[in-house]
């Protein structure tokens, strides 16, 4: 399985390579760009316009800047002072050592801002992730054994509210309704972290997840809800393949229970199409956090590009880009490793 875990990412750098091409390429074809930002300041001289212009190359054809962008420009000197020496912010050590440039906003390396927002990002994709497989597959299962029951008409029901729903409305939704009662008993329906009311608070910073678990609830169900009716719905239509297979009847007239009969030799062999629904899944929580993130005023990636398309900074957008693409080709990957978990008739070799 190693071999073919390397061999599967050396094959994802031609995508790789493909989608930074596209989305730099997207960026210089869009209307404006990072220099009109720094060079439409009024009290900006024409010689800091020129500096600046040369420190961002935007003069330069697009396949320069694109390659600028890619592998850095460290090997050149940038005077953005006028004062004869080299400056260190002209120099960029390019993405794939690292290096995301500074923000045309904040004025702070690309990195350290995704660093501060990833802890937010991976708590609140991996419980809606957790939460959308877990509901989902156990939802599916039990409607399919309970086909035609009350049970599975209304999962139904629910999988195609969940799946209509636009999740900016199930978000102030739940604000609505639920936000009160978390209020109440909590003092805070929205936000990661509670709001500190002392001095020791502050210091302290945000708790540990388990002790916030009331305000990751409602932004978790919100960004899993798509993910349940989509996993339910066909977990059910798998299970139901499954269940009036040869093996099943088999395991049913040896006297097994019906737990045993469902889920150990049922779910298991249904599991192998679902392994197809793990990689788009990955992509749709990164998709679905910024509007999520948005709503519950989390501090993630999501919330941070929505503020970065909105002030037309760039190098973040292109940052949360490369990530998002990343993201998205080891989901891929990680569904061909569960087919060979689930099933074990498939070998990598």
């Amino acid at each position: 399985m190693l071999k073919y875990v390397l061999r599967r990412l050396i094959q994802a750098i031609p995508a790789f390579a493909g989608i930074t091409l596209l989305s730099y390429f997207l960026m210089t074809a869009a209307p404006g760009g990072p220099e009109s930002i720094l060079l439409g300041d009024p009290r900006v001289t024409a010689q800091q316009r020129q500096l600046l212009a040369q420190r961002l190359g935007v003069t330069d054809p697009w396949p320069i800047q694109y390659v600028r962008w890619l592998i850095g420009n460290d090997w050149q000197q940038f005077d953005m002072d006028g004062d004869g020496i080299a400056d260190e912010p002209g120099q960029r050590k390019g993405i794939l050592r690292g290096d995301f440039g500074y923000s045309l906003f904040s004025k702070r390396p690309v990195i350290d801002l995704i660093s501060d927002r990833i802890p937010a990002t991976l708590e609140l994709g991996v419980a809606a992730l957790f939460t959308s497989v877990f509901l989902g597959v156990g939802t599916g299962i039990v409607a399919a054994v309970r086909h035609g029951h009350l049970f599975d008409n209304a999962s139904r029901v629910v999988a195609v509210i969940l799946n209509a729903v636009p999740g900016f409305w199930l978000g102030l939704v739940l604000i609505l309704v639920v936000g009160p009662f978390l209020n109440q008993n909590f003092g805070d329906s929205i936000g990661r972290c509670p709001t500190p009311q002392t001095a020791e608070q502050i210091r302290a910073g945000c708790p540990p997840v388990y002790n916030r678990l009331h305000l990751i609830v409602l932004p978790t169900l919100v960004l899993a809800a798509g993910g349940i009716a989509v996993f339910s719905r066909f977990m059910r239509a798998s299970m139901l393949d499954v269940i009036h297979q040869d093996y099943v009847r088999t395991a049913q007239a040896k006297g097994l229970s019906p737990r045993t009969i469902w889920f150990r030799h049922g779910a298991r062999n249904a599991l192998i199409p679902i392994a197809t629904f793990v990689g788009p899944a990955i992509a749709g929580l990164l998709g679905g956090a910024p509007i999520t993130e948005r709503i519950f005023s989390w501090p993630g990636l999501g919330q941070l590009s929505v503020n970065a398309v909105f002030q037309q900074d760039y190098p973040v957008v292109m940052a949360v880009v490369i990530i998002a693409s990343i993201g998205t080709i080891l989901g891929f990957i990680l569904s061909d490793i569960l087919y060979a978990v689930i099933d074990p008739r498939i070998r990598f070799n």
